[in-house]
């Protein structure tokens, strides 16, 4: 029986908008060299994924270094106030609307919680307390020392649940770092949050799909 659910965090639970505050950042920069916004923030995400699937370092460094980079690409001033914003921003970022009533909903019919964020401690904190819903567990890739999709990670998660495959349902808008990786594990309920209405491809099924985390309890049956 499936008695826990995981979550990813970052854009699944919380509204991880890295867009806007890179936006917000650089607004003068991207005027003045000509730089497409929108350019801009797809190859900072290409970045990301390409840093953490490399050997483990912090998440504040993943941060860091990722803007780093993607300004040197489009020629742009990088400063150290610059990575140190877009750390702190994290630490505010706020649950989707309906998060916190879904979480609770599955909690008063039995299920146990866990986040499962490719974050670290000292920064997982701030979106647990954001959340306001008490987790039975928090598992991050500090921990682990590996991020998603790397297999370290969900073997960690595993580890800490104390629970095989078969016993977990996993949640998570990440198609590349939580729905494909985790088809190697064909016990497990996989269920895309498909928040941003991306395209998706059916040689990865079997897994659920939601728009919100509104339709999960309805989709587990409480």
């Amino acid at each position: 029986m499936r008695d826990l659910v995981s979550f990813d965090c970052y854009r699944t639970l919380v509204n991880f908008d890295l867009e806007s505050v890179t936006d917000a950042l650089l607004a003068d920069r991207f005027v003045n060299a000509e730089v497409s916004p929108e350019r801009f923030n797809h190859d900072a995400r290409v970045m990301r994924f390409q840093a953490v699937v490399q050997e483990y370092r912090p998440y504040r460094e993943v941060l860091r270094r990722t803007l780093q980079h993607a300004m040197l690409l489009h020629g742009l001033e990088y400063r150290e106030s610059d990575g140190e914003a877009l750390v702190e921003a994290v630490k505010g970022f706020q649950p989707f609307p309906e998060v916190p009533a879904a979480l609770r909903r599955l909690q008063a019919a039995g299920y146990r919680l866990a986040i499962f964020s490719n974050s670290e401690d000292d920064l997982i904190k701030y979106s647990v307390e954001n959340i306001g819903v008490d987790f039975d567990y928090v598992a991050t890739a500090e921990q682990a020392r590996a991020y998603k999709p790397l297999p370290q990670a969900f073997e960690h998660l595993m580890a800490v649940t104390e629970r095989d495959p078969d016993r977990i349902v996993h949640a998570g808008q990440g198609w590349e770092y939580d729905i494909l990786p985790t088809r190697r594990y064909p016990g497990m309920r996989r269920v895309w949050v498909n928040r941003y209405q991306l395209s998706r491809s059916a040689h990865f099924a079997p897994y659920d799909e939601i728009r919100d985390l509104s339709g999960l309890p309805d989709l587990l049956g409480v």
